[in-house]
């Protein structure tokens, strides 16, 4: 399938590789068809294109690259809306902001987007009752990843 995108042009996709919305992404109900784009230099982020609306991607995570502990509850109704047989073949992603200062890039933890790969069904989901917000910088987890430079009188990593 060829399809446009704004930002990469004219893009061949199989349609083995077209994913559609069970539901849709908040604000973005007019798009029902996505489909996953790698660019080599951008790992591990992956852009997240309409098919019907060039115009519309957004930049995604695999939010467990940056926040190992990141865990989900999902109740068997919005497993059900996916068609999911093995709790596996579901692919969890965040959605990514980049403003113009690079300090503040980040995710959205409270709406990850849930892809059944066995059959390219997805879906937002929003999380209600959750520690996670909308927000959360992507710096900020970076800092806290390091080791600190000066550990019981020690130097470390200087």
């Amino acid at each position: 399938m060829r399809i446009r995108s704004l930002r990469f042009g004219e893009l061949d996709v199989p349609e083995s590789k077209i994913i559609t919305m069970a539901r849709p992404i908040l604000g973005f109900e007019a798009c029902d068809r996505f489909c996953l784009v790698e660019v080599e230099e951008l790992a591990p982020f992956l852009w997240f294109q309409s098919v019907e609306h060039a115009e519309v991607t957004f930049m995604v995570v695999n939010p467990s690259v940056f926040y190992p502990d990141y865990r989900i509850e999902i109740n068997s109704k919005e497993i059900a809306e996916l068609r999911v047989e093995e709790s596996g073949s579901v692919e969890t992603y965040v959605i990514v902001t980049i403003p113009d200062d690079p300090h503040k890039v980040s995710v959205n933890l409270q709406g990850p987007v849930l892809i059944n790969s066995e059959n390219n069904l997805a879906k937002q989901l929003v999380l209600v009752n959750s520690r996670y917000r909308v927000r959360h910088y992507l710096m900020d987890s970076l800092e806290s990843d390091r080791e600190p430079l000066v550990t019981r009188g020690e130097l470390v990593g200087v």
